[in-house]
């Protein structure tokens, strides 16, 4: 309940902030509104303003549509339960596969020995711990 009432109340100041941008500008630029230090703070502050909620509203459309799918930096980290914890996340397996050339029997062979190292942990944690162990190794 509390993010959609962010994104509702972002959405409507959003909004309201624009229509209030695009009606000074447009008075700006036909000349009904003069140009002064105040018109300028004015405009500049419903910029800021717009640009702050815009940059606000899509973080948090991004972190609604893939709340997991960043693999964690540090592969000691305990990561998040998912519904559904023996299937790996797509994304996952793309990115160790592209980090071995394409080599699926390798990225396969090295998410086996991270379980057999580590057993009992959710099977996105392999992916993310083999890819962090890949990238640290290349370093």
């Amino acid at each position: 309940m509390g993010q959609k009432l962010i994104i509702s109340t972002a959405t409507v100041i959003l909004l309201i902030t624009g229509v209030l941008l695009g009606y000074v500008l447009s008075q700006l630029v036909l000349g009904f509104l003069p140009l002064n230090l105040f018109t300028f703070l004015g405009t500049f502050s419903l910029i800021v303003i717009f640009g702050t909620l815009y940059y606000v509203l899509f973080w948090e459309f991004r972190r609604q549509q893939s709340p997991s799918s960043r693999p964690s930096s540090s592969s000691g980290s305990k990561p998040q339960p998912q519904s559904d914890e023996r299937i790996p996340d797509d994304s996952l397996k793309n990115k160790l596969i592209s980090l071995l050339s394409g080599d699926i029997s390798t990225a396969e062979r090295l998410v086996e020995q991270a379980k057999q190292d580590f057993p009992g942990m959710p099977e996105n944690w392999y992916w993310e711990k083999t890819i962090a162990d890949l990238e640290r190794d290349r370093r």
